[in-house]
């Protein structure tokens, strides 16, 4: 289990925190919280993935909840095709287990990590819960908010060229 008072990874100034990465088999989740979502960090080239969440009013990693019977590989793939429009050129590759602490309550959950390549790009149309998408190089400034947590775990999963 992660030690609790470590200053964490990264956070968000809302209240949340990214306190650990866990690399290790998708076999063997952490057991000491829930794991209820799924995120992906896909590339192109040397650019990864944010898509703008019109709620939280932030770019971040394309993801979201994995549904009752979904394995988080498949709820990643599924998050990303309905927020982005994306799907990888290869399966996709896990890459393992991101605590977050999570404001109001500072309720503790894990998320499944995945990433992947994106050969082409598709054009991309906004929906109901993502108004943009951009693909990042990791050091330009992206207009407004980066959701710093998944800034952090962008850059864990950057794959060599």
């Amino acid at each position: 289990m992660p030690d609790q008072t470590a200053r964490p990874l990264a956070a968000d100034g809302r209240g949340n925190a990214l306190t650990a990465f866990i690399r290790r088999a998708k076999e063997q989740p952490p057991g000491d919280a829930p794991l209820p979502l799924a995120l992906v960090a896909l590339w192109n080239g040397d650019r990864v993935l944010m898509v703008f969440d019109r709620f939280r009013q932030g770019w971040e990693l394309p993801g979201g909840l994995i549904e009752p019977g979904e394995s988080p590989r498949r709820a990643a793939a599924r998050e990303l095709l309905e927020e982005s429009g994306q799907t990888p050129g290869e399966p996709l590759r896990f890459v393992g287990y991101p605590r977050f602490r999570l404001a109001p309550d500072q309720r503790v959950e894990y998320g499944a990590l995945f990433s992947g390549r994106c050969a082409e790009a598709v054009a991309f149309r906004p929906n109901e819960e993502i108004e943009a998408i951009w693909w990042w190089d990791l050091r330009e400034a992206l207009p407004g908010r980066v959701q710093p947590l998944d800034a952090h775990l962008a850059r864990l999963t950057r794959l060599p060229l």
